[in-house]
């Protein structure tokens, strides 16, 4: 949680804003990635 968003667990949990922040930011994290992978596949599809 500290080396991958600047924060430790227990500010995590007890600061509602800062974990909003945290989820936030996967939310749009994991979004980029749906995205790469999808190009990547059409790359791989447009290889075969």
């Amino acid at each position: 949680m500290l080396s991958s968003h600047g924060v430790g667990y227990e500010t995590y949990m007890r600061d509602h804003d800062v974990r909003m922040n945290v989820e936030m930011k996967r939310e749009e994290d994991y979004k980029k990635s749906q995205d790469l992978v999808q190009e990547l596949e059409g790359k791989v599809i447009n290889h075969l």
